[in-house]
């Protein structure tokens, strides 16, 4: 059985001195790719060496809606430069986020149009970060025929769900599945299999039986597993069609 985790922090400074016991556990437990979302300029050169050590393990570029703010154009600059210089997997993580601040609402609307630029540009999907704001993203990504994505950590309705769905996009499934009242199993039950993939957004966001503790990619089988129940799938199908969704979207070869 293989799984893909299309959305990993593994790059962060708590995980720095673990990487090799990591990616063990991870193939222990068939999670054998690794997509790393950027965040800015601080976390650039961490993404890439881990990229660089660790082949399972493969980056995007972009820049976090969290991280727009009075320089937002000097972080894209950089962002277009390494588009020039190499080819990243997708645009990511890029999006809205009017949870914490909207100080920089209208930077934040800019950043998201630049980057759905670039990834049409390059030929590249995007990976979409929405907290409270994935009405507004829809409204967004909707302006952009042919553009490909994922809504990373989805959590939003069945509406919202099928509406990304009929404009193309995949929704990124992981640990809140598991959370008692999440309301995401009804969701996921109702759209079937066809247009998810599977994340962790590791370190947070843990599955039960590990929620509250850092959460790691070895950790999304427990995701699988209860993607299989609300389903009525077998593990092993969703496996198989996840990570075929997974290589399709960010055009990762077989194995």
């Amino acid at each position: 059985m293989t799984l893909i985790d299309t959305h990993a922090h593994l790059y962060l400074p708590e995980f720095r001195e673990q990487w090799p016991e990591l990616l063990e556990r991870c193939r222990t437990a068939g999670v054998t790719e690794i997509l790393l979302p950027a965040i800015d300029s601080e976390t650039h050169a961490a993404v890439l060496e881990l990229e660089a050590a660790h082949p399972e393990c493969r980056a995007m570029m972009g820049l976090h809606p969290c991280s727009v703010a009075a320089n937002f154009e000097e972080e894209l600059a950089l962002v277009r430069r390494y588009f020039s210089e190499r080819r990243f997997c997708a645009v990511g993580e890029i999006g809205l986020d009017f949870y914490w601040d909207k100080t920089f609402t209208e930077q934040q609307y800019s950043a998201f149009h630049q980057q759905i630029g670039i990834a049409l540009e390059y030929g590249v999907p995007i990976a979409v970060h929405s907290r409270n704001a994935t009405a507004e993203a829809i409204e967004v990504v909707r302006q952009y025929p042919g553009l490909r994505g994922v809504f990373h950590c989805f959590g939003g309705t069945l509406e919202e769900a099928e509406a990304l769905i009929g404009l193309g996009f995949y929704l990124g499934i992981g640990g809140v599945l598991t959370f008692r009242n999440s309301g995401l199993d009804k969701v996921v039950a109702a759209t079937g299999l066809e247009q998810l993939v599977l994340e962790t957004d590791a370190p947070y966001l843990a599955p039960v039986p590990f929620r509250g503790k850092r959460n790691e990619p070895s950790y999304l089988r427990h995701v699988a597993e209860k993607l299989a129940e609300v389903t009525g799938k077998s593990l092993l199908e969703v496996a198989e069609v996840t990570t075929r969704n997974a290589r399709a979207l960010f055009g990762l070869a077989p194995e």
